[in-house]
């Protein structure tokens, strides 16, 4: 094995450097690296340096290699000579691969100005969910901000009183500690309404009426007993439960889905496609569409239930707080919308309906 002598980081090197399929044991390729890290690290770009495969022509060899981790791969002429990676040092080949930049995950429940698709939001009288993605208006071109009726909304149905435009978005949300006079990043725009079905408690008058039948049934031995109740909007079938707000300014968000990247378009659910999201809870989650075309019944709380129509499901990959991530398949086209779920499936509506619904597009005007 050669000398460890470090091996010059000059244009000439990185130009003519080709993989020579060098095989050296493993000992003597952690050796180099130690050796070799702190100038490598020193690097502008360069956010991290490891061990692992060489891949060549986007096909991973067998062969061990030193690989260096940049924010972003830029042609050699906009690199200056001395951050330019050599093709190997001391014979060990080297490849560079594209991470972005490191962040603490923490950071989804932080405040981050510009807030990045992933990290935690909502209405200022809720916990906390996701920013979904950043989206445009259809007839004003404005970018806003795309989630939940339940994140951005309160699950409102838009005669209950529990939201209305104009309502504060904070990032973070409430439950990470958001607050109005310092975390406000926009205002509810408009929303989906979603309909729920349920027992509730009827009037004063009809109760009176359900406690002397139910003595009048007593008095009689009779085992039966009378529940008076109202139902609220019952048999109304959901297709989405979505939401937009609108960014007190357009420089507060950012368009790139904290650790996946910009969604390219939207497109319609298969059967068995590879998808993933990036949610405030669980980060980046992967799986496939299990089932399309469902119709579910999801639980808001004890007493009401809501019912949605065309929805998608996958395994389990996401949990509480990671409502309003947007699905994507592995092109970074949109798929769904995710808003509910269980210990073992998770639930989302089509993207589809959500932006037709909500009129607004991935596309900017």
């Amino acid at each position: 094995m050669p000398g460890r002598q470090w091996l010059p980081l000059s244009k000439t090197d990185c130009d003519s450097a080709t993989y020579k399929g060098v095989q050296l044991l493993m000992d003597e390729i952690f050796d180099v690296l130690k050796d070799v890290t702190p100038q490598l690290m020193s690097m502008k770009n360069v956010v991290g340096v490891g061990r692992g495969y060489k891949t060549i022509a986007g096909t991973r060899t067998s062969s061990e290699c030193i690989v260096v981790m940049v924010k972003k791969k830029l042609p050699r002429l906009r690199v200056r000579g001395e951050d330019l990676v050599p093709g190997e040092v001391r014979g060990v080949p080297t490849d560079v691969i594209e991470v972005g930049e490191l962040r603490f995950l923490s950071e989804r429940w932080s405040r981050m100005r510009p807030a990045q698709p992933g990290v935690s939001c909502g209405h200022y009288q809720i916990t906390a969910g996701t920013f979904g993605a950043v989206v445009w208006d259809e007839k004003t071109g404005e970018p806003l901000i795309l989630s939940n009726n339940h994140v951005l909304a309160n699950a409102t149905s838009g005669r209950d009183g529990k939201a209305r435009p104009g309502d504060a978005i904070l990032q973070p949300g409430a439950a990470d500690g958001g607050v109005p006079e310092r975390d406000k990043i926009g205002y509810l725009e408009r929303f989906i309404p979603v309909e729920m079905s349920g027992r509730v408690p009827a009037c004063l008058a009809t109760r009176s009426v359900e406690l002397a039948m139910n003595k009048w049934l007593a008095a009689s031995r009779s085992p039966v007993r009378v529940e008076v109740v109202a139902r609220s909007v019952a048999d109304a079938a959901n297709v989405v439960d979505a939401a937009i707000a609108r960014p007190l300014s357009p420089k507060l968000i950012s368009l790139e889905i904290l650790e996946l990247g910009k969604i390219k378009g939207s497109r319609e659910p298969d059967l068995g496609l590879r998808v993933r999201k990036s949610g405030r809870t669980t980060g980046v989650t992967e799986g496939e569409i299990q089932v399309v075309d469902a119709t579910v019944n999801v639980v808001y709380s004890d007493d009401m239930t809501a019912t949605f129509t065309d929805q998608i499901l996958t395994g389990k990959m996401g949990a509480g707080g990671d409502s309003g991530s947007v699905l994507v398949d592995e092109e970074m086209n949109a798929v769904g919308l995710l808003f509910a779920g269980s210990d073992r499936s998770t639930i989302y509506n089509r993207i589809t309906n959500v932006l037709r619904m909500l009129g607004v597009s991935f596309q900017r005007k």
